[in-house]
């Protein structure tokens, strides 16, 4: 159950990054972003350079444009199915149930296209719209003792997503710094593994119109989902540009 004080302090946090009025005005948020890291290497998938790529902010709605081919847009809609269509709009692959998937052998060695879209593509979908996806209904949040972080004090912030959220774990942890920007947040990527337990570090805030966001995205390996290994980068993610689209 939620208590007032964590309610109180999400409401600072999304005020910090841009206010809930701001962001209800918002259809989407178009951006472009480069990902790279050791978790394409072990997928065996190219690393994304430039890619354009759209968050809708009503549903957990995903567009990578002229990917996986130029010409091509790719689109993941929930749980429910991944597509990719060619330039005329005609489906040229389609997986239902995509997170389902994930439990065949192949998928602990080799991602397919399909596989790619859903994963970088909910994963992509919560990092843009975070902490603002906080304002849909079935989330719980638990505020825990701060903790000291290069001599600063970081808020932390305990919270568990709907079961209807494609995310990477139902509970996560976020930590904020005194201006309630997000500067960290652990989970476990149950897609990749039960074991893949990773810490998030957000860097580089700008403004986007009134949005603000962070721009450099490094994922760490968090050892028995405790002990920080500063090695291997387990993806990169930079976000060259955000562009909010408003409701017509």
């Amino acid at each position: 159950m939620t208590t007032p004080d964590a309610r109180q302090f999400v409401g600072q946090v999304i005020e910090s990054h841009g206010g809930e009025a701001y962001w209800n005005s918002l259809e989407a948020l178009d951006a472009e972003i480069s990902a790279s890291g050791f978790l394409f290497t072990a997928k065996h998938r190219r690393p994304l350079s430039h890619v354009r790529v759209r968050a809708f902010a009503r549903e957990p709605v995903f567009t990578f444009f002229d990917f996986p081919n130029k010409g091509q847009t790719s689109e993941l809609v929930g749980d429910q199915e991944v597509t990719i269509r060619d330039s005329d709009g005609r489906i040229a692959a389609r997986r239902e149930r995509p997170r389902s998937a994930f439990r065949g052998l192949r998928r602990q060695f080799v991602w397919d296209d399909l596989d790619f879209i859903y994963f970088a593509g909910y994963a992509t979908w919560n990092y843009l719209t975070t902490p603002f996806l906080f304002l849909r209904p079935g989330f719980e949040f638990e505020l825990l003792s701060p903790v000291t972080r290069d001599s600063a004090s970081w808020s932390r912030l305990r919270v568990t997503f709907p079961d209807d959220m494609p995310t990477h774990s139902r509970t996560q942890l976020c930590y904020f710094d005194q201006d309630r920007y997000l500067r960290r947040l652990d989970y476990t990527a149950s897609v990749v593994g039960q074991w893949a337990h990773g810490a998030h570090f957000c860097h580089g805030y700008r403004t986007f119109d009134e949005i603000k966001a962070p721009t450099s995205r490094r994922v760490r390996p968090l050892i028995l989902g405790t002990y920080l290994l500063a090695w291997p980068t387990l993806v990169a993610l930079d976000i060259h540009n955000i562009w909010p689209i408003a409701l017509v």
